[in-house]
């Protein structure tokens, strides 16, 4: 059952990634960026779901809240700043779904089979963003979007 819900938390990573890759890449960048951002506020807003649901109680409803905080700004600053800050939200996130949520205390609440499905859904999502921006296959080093660096106030650009 692991390997069954690893393949399918791949495949739903990879698929997901690809659509917001695309989205960078052939239609604005900023779009494929608020998708990856919007899926993982979501992975993490959905342990608040799985801990009001399980009237888990305030303090851990706190906690996920929280959760939703800090994967939520890796996600803007990610959309605003660079996409680097989604690929560490992706591939920091596994560390809230396995080590607070599957064999953490929160493993009470948490179903298994999405904490596991994760795993491989969040590594792989990271790992294709990091390589799609570092290759230039997304993103300004594309040459699609002109020039990258800053340019100095009064200098004539050719």
């Amino acid at each position: 059952m692991v390997v069954e819900l690893l393949v399918e938390g791949a495949f739903g990573g990879v698929f997901w990634s690809l659509v917001g890759l695309a989205l960078s890449r052939f239609v604005r960048d900023v779009l494929g960026r608020v998708l990856l951002a919007g899926v993982l506020i979501a992975a993490a807003a959905f342990y608040v779901v799985f801990a009001a649901g399980a009237d888990a109680g305030p303090a851990w409803l706190a906690v996920e809240v929280l959760g939703v905080l800090l994967f939520g700004g890796m996600a803007v600053l990610g959309i605003r700043r660079s996409p680097y800050w989604l690929a560490a939200g992706w591939a920091l996130h596994p560390v809230w779904d396995i080590v607070l949520h599957n064999i953490g205390p929160g493993r009470a609440f948490a179903p298994e089979p999405y904490t596991i499905a994760c795993l491989s859904w969040d590594l792989l999502t990271a790992a294709l963003i990091a390589v799609a921006y570092g290759t230039g296959f997304v993103g300004g080093r594309r040459g699609r979007t002109g020039r990258t660096e800053p340019v100095a106030a009064g200098v004539d650009v050719p």
